[in-house]
């Protein structure tokens, strides 16, 4: 727990906390002497340094807050007040198993914390000899009773404003707050904000930073006696706050099944990486649950829909950080299309006015989630066949392209490796429209935006979760460009544009599109190529930087610096499918174990090395993938038979591979003597007349 100056107050040097004040702090007692783990999902970033003090913790940094800013108008009496509730607004999330029994055999709602939080107050208060009730006789007086009722109420409605801001509860759940009008408090308002200061950047900073104005508006305004609700819309807005567009429909769905009846806790935790349809059908099942179990049990109406269960289960660690896991989503995904779906169903579970949404999967279907995570974690191409085999099996996967757990990581190393070329190619841009073929992590579209602020750019992709996590990308960071789902090899752009760039895409297109000769098919990149050229207007260009075949069938040889190397190269060789014109002879014409050498044609020892410098990590991938396919001469003889000028043709080396592969081998020409690394890349520039 990080220290500081409550954390000093009520805990020693070796973060025990100090039993001695337990008797006089009931409810540090209930928050450190508990067996009841409770963490929202979205505030940690690694699910696996869960301490279970992840509330005190919550707590103590709210009332070091409240130390730092706690200053004039505020009373002394009323910072007493805003720090009993701070101390008291988490305790439901704490105590011991019998204690926890107690309270929910009073009715408390454990898992709405802020009213079953209160009544714990309350119950505490009511005993006139303890600790917290002589402490609020000793600063109101005669006026205790009335200050313990506005304590109460505070800690009732502690947090609301947040939700409200986050369109999961409506404006009228604060009306309660308009009771302190009535009070002795001389100004409401500065308590108010004071408080939902602390209870926010208890959370983060950043978000008290971003929502400040909006606290201080909806304060103002529900003082004013003004409780009239956000239109379903922008409840929608802020619940969805990735989504570019909302329709009328959806905002129709919530304003008529959802808004007026049900409070939404954890949504965001749970459902912030599902677009809305997703999450409309989600809730559209939910709600069919709890309508007919109010048919059947005759209780009353659910009030509360809590996605804690689902968020809950939706996270792991990958690599030491939180990560949403990718195979429980994509099943998911699968029961929303087709709810008939085996192994997996919709789980609500209603208890005291709450429904409790979550996923429930056979064990078949954990097994085959947990294999697959640990798969994926190893980075070997043995395991990554069998989760596509077993995923295909199910019906799981979503596209071709789809790079599973590891596609943020992937994504990141894409857009920091081999960067240089990637700055020169958008000088040749021409014309107002551009679109950016295969966009992945999204570096060349902020390149692009950054440019040419006034152009319109656009990213294509084939893989749906890579236009999501753009989506995502732009919401977040705010950027202009837009992106659509795009296959090139399929057929020309919905409408004319005037530059298409294709940076290090195209020799995917070749290894992963199944042509009439299967992969690795020329035809493919030519289909891509012609399409793409029949999208440009009269003068647009297309703009590709990728991988260079060598010409000619010269030998090299590789001699590996440590046994691992030829490791690596064992397994290339087994799994490379690519140089389908070279026969393994021709690809490896010998191997030296003893010297941990190896010769062979040019191009095979070229795409190894290429191969070899992105590490085991991307082995899955990259080794399925042949890097070079076109000869520059092949190039322009390709769009000079299109009727196309070339603007620009060349082949180059990037210096960070053999910067880096120079770490692990030494390469040789035929003639034994160290020489230069094979050309890696090509820029071409190729426009329509």
């Amino acid at each position: 727990m990080k220290r500081s100056g409550n954390f000093e107050r009520y805990f020693d040097e070796n973060g025990d906390v100090r039993r001695a004040l337990l008797k006089e702090n009931k409810w540090l007692e209930y928050l450190t002497q508990t067996d009841n783990v409770y963490v929202n999902a979205e505030r940690v970033a690694s699910i696996g340094e869960i301490s279970g003090r992840e509330t005190v913790t919550y707590v103590l940094k709210m009332l070091d807050i409240l130390d730092e800013i706690a200053s004039d108008p505020l009373s002394e009496a009323d910072k007493f007040i805003i720090s009993t509730v701070l101390k008291w607004s988490e305790v439901s999330k704490g105590g011991l198993s019998l204690q926890r029994q107690e309270w929910l055999k009073k009715g408390y709602p454990l898992s709405i914390h802020n009213i079953a939080s209160a009544e714990i107050f309350y119950d505490e208060v009511s005993n006139k000899e303890s600790e917290t009730y002589l402490s609020f006789k000793n600063v109101f007086s005669e006026k205790t009773e009335e200050y313990i009722e506005i304590t109460r109420l505070l800690i009732k409605t502690h947090g609301l404003i947040g939700q409200c801001i986050r369109g999961e509860i409506p404006v009228s759940d604060n009306a309660p707050l308009l009771e302190l009008a009535k009070s002795d408090i001389k100004d409401v308002y500065s308590l108010l904000l004071t408080l939902n200061e602390c209870i926010i950047r208890g959370v983060s900073d950043k978000i008290w930073a971003d929502v400040k104005g909006e606290v201080s508006a909806l304060l103002d305004r529900i003082l004013h006696e003004d409780i009239s609700e956000y239109s379903a819309a922008y409840r929608l807005e802020k619940l969805c706050p990735k989504e570019l567009d909302i329709f009328d429909e959806d905002a129709y769905f919530f304003a008529k099944e959802v808004f007026p009846f049900y409070e939404l806790w954890y949504f965001s935790s749970a459902l912030s990486d599902f677009d809305l349809t997703q999450i409309r059908e989600i809730i559209g099942e939910v709600l069919k649950k709890i309508r007919s179990f109010e048919a059947e049990s005759g209780e009353s109406p659910v009030k509360h829909i809590n996605f804690k269960p689902l968020a809950d289960n939706l996270y792991y660690d990958y690599e030491g950080k939180k990560h949403i896991n990718v195979y429980r989503k994509r099943i998911i995904e699968k029961y929303l299309r087709d709810s008939s779906l085996e192994n997996v169903e919709l789980d609500v579970r209603i208890n005291n006015r709450t429904a409790f949404v979550d996923f429930k999967f056979s064990k078949v279907c954990e097994k085959l989630i947990e294999f697959c995570v640990e798969a994926e974690r190893s980075g070997l191409l043995t395991f990554e066949k069998s989760i596509v085999v077993l995923y295909d099996m199910f019906g799981f996967r979503r596209d071709a392209f789809d790079r599973l757990n590891n596609e943020e990581k992937y994504l990141g190393t894409m857009n920091n490796v081999v960067t240089s070329t990637k700055d020169s190619i958008i000088d040749f841009v021409t014309g107002q429209r551009i679109v950016d073929v295969g966009s992945g992590g999204g570096i060349l579209l902020d390149r692009l935006e950054k440019k040419y602020p006034d152009k319109t750019i656009i990213g294509t992709d084939i893989s749906a979760n890579v236009i999501e996590t753009l989506n995502q990308k732009k919401s977040k960071e705010g950027h202009n460009w837009s992106v659509c789902v795009q296959n090139f090899v399929d057929g020309p752009f919905n409408e004319e544009v005037d530059s298409i760039i294709f940076s290090s895409i195209l020799h995917e297109i070749y290894s992963y599109t199944e042509g009439e000769n299967g992969l690795f098919d020329i035809e493919s990149v030519k289909k891509a190529l012609k399409n793409s050229f029949e999208s440009l207007t009269s003068g647009g260009r297309i703009i590709i930087r990728d991988g260079i075949k060598t010409p000619g069938h010269a030998l090299r040889t590789i001699r590996f610096k440590t046994p691992a190397g030829m490791d690596f190269f064992k397994n290339y060789f087994n799994d490379f499918k690519g140089l389908k014109e070279l026969t393994d002879e021709e690809k490896v014409t010998s191997i030296d174990e003893e010297n941990l050498s190896v010769t062979g044609d040019i191009n095979f020892i070229r795409e190894f090395m290429y191969t070899y410098t992105w590490g085991s990590e991307s082995y899955a991938h990259e080794v399925k993938e042949q890097f070079g396919y076109f000869t520059l001469s092949e190039y322009k003889a390709f769009f000079e038979e299109l009727g196309a000028g070339i603007i620009e043709a060349k082949e180059l080396l990037e210096p960070g591979y053999p910067a880096n592969l120079g770490k692990y081998l030494d390469l040789y020409d035929e003639n034994g003597e160290e020489c230069e690394y094979p050309a890696s890349n090509c820029i071409i520039v190729a426009q329509k007349k």
